[in-house]
């Protein structure tokens, strides 16, 4: 069924699948930076505190004042329909725990609890967001007197940003139907035909793609770099050669990471992305 189907009017058809490409990319986001904190606690703990940091900066810049705009908005005019008023004060208290689950991780003694909070954080939000397209979203896009894409428009002038295509665009780049520049990035040390690697991996926080989904393979891979410090680095696994999403690491940082393939396939391109 397609979002026109779900929606009174075509824009708002629009908005809806906005606001979806705008929550995959959260999502994602989120992703990536829960994956470096999970494999730095795993790996050496020592190293916990860069990706916790950045954890929690990404969800005070934008996950709670995205959350606090849905309140204003989005929930505001839904809380008006009859149907809805108790899903959306159960939603609420999801924003609170939230709100509380960062609470925690920012205080967090020790690295399992770190790791242990945001993988909470992580499957709370995972579940909020489905509820949040699936009922709250195509709820308000079906009602006739509602207009969905002016409280989208409302909700993203409240956080000082639009909704962001990134999320969405990384989805038709790894299925090759984007015209993002496909140069292959300049390498250094042998490129991992021998599976030497050329550069010193202890320590470094290790992301493994393979398995999230194409929809939110590239914010993840974005969420993820985003923790990654001035002077520090992140292990990239594949499951092709990512050109594109080199391209468009490059776009949004233009000079920021090295790139160095330290292994080429057959079932896994690993390659060390270091911040300069």
């Amino acid at each position: 069924m397609s979002a026109l189907t779900l929606a009174s009017a075509p824009e708002d058809a629009t908005a809806l699948e906005a606001a979806e490409a705008h929550h995959a990319h959260l999502v994602g986001q989120m992703a990536g930076h829960v994956g470096l904190l999970l494999t730095a606690a795993e790996s050496d703990p020592r190293t916990v505190e860069g990706p916790r940091t950045g954890l929690v900066a990404f969800c005070e810049r934008d996950l709670l004042p995205h959350a606090a705009a849905e309140e204003d908005t989005l929930y505001a005019a839904a809380h008006r329909l009859p149907d809805a008023r108790l899903l959306v004060e159960a939603l609420i208290g999801e924003h609170r725990r939230l709100a509380a689950l960062v609470d925690a991780l920012r205080g967090a003694a020790a690295p399992v609890a770190a790791a242990a909070d945001a993988r909470a954080l992580q499957v709370l939000f995972e579940e909020h967001v489905v509820k949040e397209n699936g009922m709250v979203l195509s709820l308000l896009a079906r009602e006739p007197g509602v207009s969905l894409a002016q409280l989208l428009g409302d909700m993203h002038g409240r956080v000082g940003h639009h909704t962001p295509t990134d999320g969405a665009a990384g989805a038709r780049d790894e299925r090759g139907d984007s015209t993002v520049n496909d140069q292959e990035p300049e390498e250094t040390g042998c490129g991992g035909a021998c599976g030497c690697g050329g550069a010193d991996e202890a320590g470094v926080p290790e992301l493994d793609v393979r398995q999230v989904p194409h929809a939110l393979r590239h914010a993840t891979v974005f969420g993820a770099l985003d923790a990654v410090p001035a002077g520090g680095a992140m292990v990239l696994v594949a499951p092709h050669d990512p050109l594109p999403l080199l391209a468009q690491i490059e776009h949004r940082a233009p000079g920021a990471f090295e790139v160095e393939y330290l292994q080429r396939g057959p079932e896994a391109w690993r390659l060390l992305l270091s911040h300069h």
